[in-house]
């Protein structure tokens, strides 16, 4: 699409979507709550993302993920806030971020509010960012959001103040946490999903037979692998937390939505003792999680 063609366009899609979300179909919709995003506000953004159709409609499927990205975004607010107080440009990273839902809606953000922000969105799959530059380009975003085809790890890019993980499956999360720690990110902000390490590690105890007061959970296949994952998380927030961030966890969307729920939010702060980990750890059958090695030696 040209330049001419893309602004005839977007100046077209604009006018339906305006037409289209009188204040009452707006109040219906947003269930007379303050939302950050409103599709008579953001109409090149929410179609980029899937969520408006071509007559600036929303569909049910797609309400339960807009109202889901306003709740993400409404958390995140007061930190980035705190982070554009301190840097007059602010560098995030979006980990894994597959279809740059989380990307671009921080950057339409900050351009609405009139901050300083530059995205980097990270994924290994080529075909994965050619999408997500695709999707920028229709939301009018490029020259805040750049993308690599890389790991966090191998990130050519310095001087980053915050980085986040929506839905980054098993040991990915780790990674990011990880990557997060080393590069000196003031902000990690991680959704994790599809845990397993600590299941996969529960599991070869009990097909050891190995005794303790937690074996009737590693011996239940379902017990082991819903408890694992809270489990993960806890030992994720005691690996942060001794690695010198205040950390919360909390429920991000409603469980209706998605039972993988569960955002761990961790700012710069000061470092407490490994030991809470340790004992974490003893308590649930020895098993710990490589994250603990990464840190440990960062």
């Amino acid at each position: 699409m040209t330049p001419e063609t893309h602004a005839a366009w977007a100046s077209h899609f604009t006018a339906i979507a305006r037409a289209y979300w009188t204040p009452a179909r707006t109040r219906e919709l947003t269930g007379g709550k303050a939302l950050q995003i409103l599709p008579g506000e953001a109409p090149l953004l929410l179609r980029a993302l899937g969520l408006l159709h071509r007559d600036a409609s929303m569909p049910p499927p797609q309400v339960r993920k807009y109202l889901q990205i306003n709740h993400m975004v409404r958390l995140l607010e007061p930190d980035l806030a705190r982070l554009h107080a301190r840097h007059p440009v602010v560098r995030l990273v979006d980990a894994g971020c597959g279809r740059s839902y989380l990307t671009l809606l921080l950057a339409w953000c900050a351009r609405h509010r009139g901050d300083r922000l530059e995205v980097i969105g990270v994924d290994r799959n080529r075909d994965v960012i050619a999408e997500c530059e695709r999707r920028t380009a229709i939301a009018e975003l490029s020259d805040l959001v750049t993308y690599q085809a890389t790991t966090l790890d191998a990130l050519a890019v310095t001087g980053i103040h915050g980085v986040v993980a929506l839905h980054a499956c098993d040991t990915a999360t780790c990674d990011a946490i990880a990557s997060s720690v080393a590069c000196g990110a003031e902000l990690i902000a991680v959704a994790p999903c599809c845990q397993a390490e600590l299941a996969r590690g529960w599991t070869a105890l009990a097909e050891r037979g190995a005794a303790g007061a937690f074996a009737p959970i590693w011996q239940a296949p379902h017990l082991r692998r819903e408890l694992a994952a809270h489990v993960t998380d806890a030992m994720r927030t005691l690996l942060l937390r001794a690695a010198g961030y205040d950390v919360t966890a909390m429920q991000f969307i409603a469980a209706e939505h998605s039972a993988k729920n569960t955002l761990l939010r961790a700012v710069r702060g000061s470092a407490t003792s490994r030991a809470d980990y340790d004992a974490l750890v003893a308590a649930t059958g020895g098993v710990g999680l490589g994250l603990a090695d990464r840190l440990a030696s960062a």
